[in-house]
């Protein structure tokens, strides 16, 4: 008799668990209407970011301090000598008393340069001073009511960040392209001697150097230099120099009508890991290793030789293609100590090394 009471009470429970399970999570199968779907708010400050779909706030903000740069060449046709204008690049309002910045390359070469403003102004500039170096030339104009623009340093902004590039390409006028920062810290491009740019796929075109990379709430992050183009054109691979070189040089050409920094005299190279391993350091250690020191130089003065591995400057590391490093060695003042940690002789030593002034490029 039990044996018959199991083989008859365990089919039947497992028919009404199975009707059960069918009837919580399937409904409509059991006749019933009553499915109910709910849309469940969510807390504007837990809801995920926003999508922006317009910039021109940005753009209202920071479009009046970007000016369009032209140069005026005197021709001599059959009856008289004319003046004509033609389209050098862009450049930036930086401060409202009138000085403008923007890249030496635009205006090298110019025997009268115009400054035009997105109000229709337009004035005749003056060089300030340039550096052949950075690709940078300081302007000034005397115009009232300047709209001098908002520096932001990059270490504000990050890889991914949105970003407009605005500056006048081929001369058709004033331009907004938008892209991301898609690299920072970019040198060794064989640009210019001083490099620490960062990388933006916001098309910039010729035309565009000298004009402003700004942020998504119209701040400048940079001055647009230079792209990576086999065509001449935009492919997506442009560079700006941050605000922070910017500052330096402006700086600069305002105080001495050129730029001023620092020099010890020495020619490095990164290390190979397997140079470092036989030198008795361990294999990921970065340094720069000298391969030359330029007579009678701030270097050769403290004691710096040929195969000595630099490790870090005024106590910072060395970092990869030390270019970074040699840019720190830039910003130091004429005439101050620079300590150099170096590696000789499976030791480390520290010397201090008096700073010079970088002699002028041949």
């Amino acid at each position: 008799m039990g044996k018959y009471l199991n083989t008859l009470v365990w089919p039947t429970l497992a028919g009404i668990l199975a009707a059960v399970l069918i009837v919580q999570f399937f409904p409509q199968l059991s006749g019933s209407n009553s499915t109910e779907i709910k849309l469940i708010n969510t807390p504007a400050d837990q809801a995920g970011p926003q999508l922006i779909t317009s910039y021109s706030e940005a753009v209202k903000k920071a479009a009046p301090s970007v000016v369009s740069i032209y140069g005026r060449s005197l021709e001599t046709n059959e009856n008289n000598q004319i003046s004509l204008p033609q389209s050098l690049g862009s450049g930036v309002i930086i401060s409202k008393d009138g000085f403008v910045m923007t890249n030496n390359h635009v205006v090298a070469a110019a025997e009268q340069i115009i400054v035009s403003l997105i109000d229709g102004r337009e004035a005749v500039a003056s060089i300030v001073g340039t550096d052949p170096e950075s690709d940078l030339a300081l302007l000034k104009v005397n115009l009232e009511n300047l709209p001098g623009i908002t520096l932001l340093p990059t270490s504000s902004v990050a890889i991914g960040d949105v970003v407009l590039a605005i500056g006048n390409p081929f001369g058709v006028g004033q331009t907004v392209t938008q892209g991301i920062i898609s690299g920072m810290d970019r040198h060794s491009l064989g640009l210019n001697t001083y490099e620490d740019f960062i990388q933006t796929d916001a098309a910039i075109n010729p035309g565009n150097s000298g004009g402003a990379l700004i942020t998504a709430t119209g701040d400048l992050v940079g001055i647009n230099t230079a792209i990576f183009s086999k065509s001449g054109g935009s492919q997506g691979i442009g560079f700006a120099i941050p605000t922070e070189q910017v500052i330096d040089v402006l700086s600069n050409l305002v105080r001495y009508g050129r730029v001023i920094r620092g020099w010890v005299g020495v020619e490095a190279r990164p290390m190979l890991p397997n140079e470092a391993e036989a030198a008795g350091l361990k294999r990921e250690i970065k340094g720069l290793l000298l391969t030359g020191i330029y007579r009678n130089s701030p270097a050769e003065l403290a004691g710096l030789q040929p195969g000595d591995v630099l490790l870090a400057i005024n106590g910072e590391p060395v970092k990869g293609s030390g270019v970074a490093s040699m840019n720190q060695i830039a910003r130091v003042k004429p005439g101050d100590v620079t300590e150099m940690k170096i590696f000789r002789d499976n030791k480390e030593l520290v010397l201090e090394v008096t700073t010079s002034e970088r002699p002028p490029s041949r």
